[in-house]
């Protein structure tokens, strides 16, 4: 017998207006939000990035691709990995063909960025069946330049992430049992290799030829661009906790590539 409450179809409907009520609530305090972020002053972005593609190397301005407005997934594959996180390659399944529509659509070119060399994300989006644009940012500042990467002195040394003190993280960096080192293996990397890669999204505008930086977010500030939460969310039991580890969709008993 479910432990969970039980209802008639009137008592159901009651109860669903009234969560109506909060949900109209929350999506007008989101349209509030989504105001107050493109009122963030812009920065300037004055240091010179550059990124290999598959067309050769591009500057930070050549990603905007003749349209005002770049958004950046920083995608966990660092340079000693075998394979992306697969959170993020969860949340990559998630956006994978909204590239079209947001270039076509709003103005706004999207890539993802990591620091793996070239050859090694090419081969894995071959495997994943992508097709949005991923450059590599191997040997630059940027991805350290926007919080999507730590070298290994500053984590051990705390610093920050997500705009937050990100603590004595001494214990975490040598984990080696648990699921982060399952999932630091899963990628091919130590847990050390795996920690110096931080899950982000960061949007830039291009104005007057000139690059500034608009907005950057981090940790549960991503959950909106996770599509599969979106929906779990809507399920009757949710996201089935957070403890659980998100595999490829390659990876799946009975699921092949």
């Amino acid at each position: 017998m479910t432990s969970h409450r039980i209802g008639t179809r009137e008592e159901w409907l009651a109860a669903r207006r009234q969560l109506l009520a909060r949900e109209k609530e929350h999506t007008r305090r989101g349209d509030e939000l989504a105001r107050e972020r493109r009122e963030l002053p812009w920065v300037l972005v004055e240091k010179e990035y550059t990124f290999d593609a598959e067309d050769g190397t591009k500057t930070l301005a050549d990603l905007f691709d003749g349209h005002a407005q770049l958004v950046v997934y920083h995608l966990m594959f660092g340079p000693d990995f075998e394979a992306a996180c697969p959170s993020c390659s969860s949340i990559a399944d998630g956006f994978n063909g909204i590239h079209l529509h947001l270039a076509n659509r709003a103005d706004v070119s999207f890539v993802a960025v990591s620091r793996a060399p070239l050859e090694k994300l090419q081969a894995y989006r071959r495997r994943m069946g992508w097709t949005f644009p991923w450059l590599s940012s191997n040997g630059t500042d940027f991805n350290y330049d926007y919080a999507a990467s730590v070298t290994p002195e500053h984590l051990r040394e705390g610093g920050e992430y997500n705009y937050e003190p990100f603590g004595d993280r001494t214990p975490l960096f040598e984990l080696t049992t648990g699921s982060l080192a399952e999932t630091a293996a899963s990628s091919g990397a130590t847990v050390a290799d795996f920690l110096q890669e931080r899950p982000g999204m960061s949007a830039f505008v291009l104005e007057d030829g000139a690059v500034h930086h608009a907005y950057s977010a981090y940790a549960r500030g991503l959950d909106g661009l996770w599509g599969a939460y979106q929906w779990l969310d809507r399920t009757p039991l949710g996201r089935n906790g957070d403890d659980h580890i998100w595999v490829r969709h390659d990876e799946y008993d009975g699921v092949t590539a």
